[in-house]
């Protein structure tokens, strides 16, 4: 299944940065759930540098599950768990969880998905769990870029509900789940990584 192993460039300048904050975020043993996970490579990083962490992945896509899948099957790890078929919008996974994790995910679909995202991770994190959110995000309505600028006209030209959001309506909808701003860390190519913490 090597064929099936999708690469992504942008995975692998991220993986690290991204590793960093979640460790910081995160205790050494805990359950997460990454939602739309794409290639999976993020999963295989994360679960390989912390054995503690018990890594579901998960994507809507069948495409995107077989290169889960066949990552998987590469590196053999006891802690990165098969692929779910997990759509957001219609599932909202039996937790608890200590994580949910959408790496490049709010501005690629549409806001009901983010909705349903802080919905689900409203009710499945356990107290003092962790949602981490990476990708581009606007600042009090502006972008952080010209590149940022560019990417947005691009997302909204492929599909119109697509588009790089702002921080504050994030964290907003995020509020109304118990969900808490803990911390905002500039990544590399303009990215944000964004943590909330549970506090029901």
């Amino acid at each position: 299944m090597n064929h099936a192993r999708m690469k992504s460039p942008a995975a692998a300048r991220n993986r690290q940065p991204i590793l960093d904050v979640l460790q910081q975020a995160l205790p050494k043993r805990a359950r997460v759930l990454e939602v739309a996970s794409g290639s999976g490579e993020h999963g295989v990083y994360c679960a390989g540098a912390m054995p503690g962490w018990e890594w579901q992945p998960s994507d809507p896509n069948p495409h995107a599950r077989r290169s889960i899948e066949a990552w998987r099957e590469h590196v053999g790890l006891p802690n990165l768990h098969g692929p779910m078929p997990l759509d957001i919008t219609t599932t909202c996974p039996a937790g608890p969880y200590d994580a949910i994790v959408a790496i490049n995910l709010i501005h690629i679909s549409p806001w009901e998905v983010t909705e349903a995202l802080m919905a689900c991770a409203g009710r499945r994190l356990a107290e003092g769990g962790v949602l981490y959110l990476y990708g581009p995000y606007r600042r009090e309505g502006r972008h952080t870029a010209p590149s940022n600028e560019a990417f947005d006209a691009d997302l909204k030209a492929r599909d119109p509900n697509w588009g790089v959001r702002d921080l504050e309506s994030v964290v907003a909808e995020a509020e109304r789940h118990g969900l808490v701003l803990e911390r905002v860390v500039e990544m590399p190519a303009n990215n944000l990584s964004v943590v909330f913490r549970l506090h029901r």
